[in-house]
């Protein structure tokens, strides 16, 4: 058995530095993802047809396609179409990608955060005297919010690791820094191990995070 520990810890300094891109493409793409997701959940529940139609397409093929293929689409394929897409860079097109893809998962987690809320409120907040806009704001958005959380958050830990696809448009991340090391020591496991352990910390400690924040806005509904 040709295993080294010792080799793991050499290697954890040199993909550690690579985190801040890693999170800078899943921070920025999951702000991209919620704004995106937001609108098609809107649009969805919209009794335009025509606007509810086009959500449900948007939703059925995002969610189909496999991230790798829509990728190569954007980062390769929009420029054949669109010249000015030719300078876009690997980053941007990663973003873009996890980004729309997430937002149709997304649109659906917020639709059914909507439905969760109890029809009244809106109509106690018509009878009151605020506009829909002023309604959803203030009353429906903040427990719609509380409730898609969870799966929120899941999607985000998702994005995370999806990062990692990026390494096929040439971006240098946490996992292709492991590759790269791994193809040139030829010590494929330690390296993948410790690619493995430092995605399982982000992941830890995003959680713990997100515990917290459920945690504080959970405190208006404990009686």
């Amino acid at each position: 058995m040709n295993f080294d520990p010792l080799y793991i810890f050499e290697l954890l300094p040199r993909i550690i530095r690579y985190i801040p891109i890693t999170l800078l493409m899943a921070v920025l793409a999951m702000i991209l993802a919620i704004a995106v997701g937001l609108m098609i959940a809107l649009a969805r529940n919209s009794k335009n047809r025509l606007l509810s139609a086009g959500a449900a397409v948007y939703i059925s093929f995002f969610r189909a396609i496999p991230m790798l293929v829509q990728l190569f689409l954007i980062y390769y394929g929009l420029p054949q179409l669109f010249p000015v897409f030719t300078k876009m860079d690997a980053v941007t097109a990663a973003i873009i990608g996890f980004g729309f893809k997430q937002a149709a998962f997304l649109a659906e987690i917020f639709r059914a955060a909507f439905h969760s809320v109890d029809k009244g409120q809106m109509e106690a907040s018509l009878t009151v005297g605020m506009t829909k806009v002023q309604a959803y704001r203030r009353i429906i958005l903040p427990q719609a919010a509380r409730n898609a959380l969870p799966g929120t958050g899941n999607i985000f830990i998702s994005l995370i690791k999806e990062t990692s696809l990026a390494f096929t448009l040439g971006v240098v991340e946490i996992f292709a820094e492991a590759k790269m090391q791994a193809a040139e020591s030829f010590r494929f496991f330690e390296a993948y191990l410790a690619v493995a352990l430092i995605y399982w910390l982000l992941i830890i400690v995003y959680s713990y995070l997100q515990q917290k924040l459920e945690n504080v806005l959970d405190r208006p509904y404990r009686s």
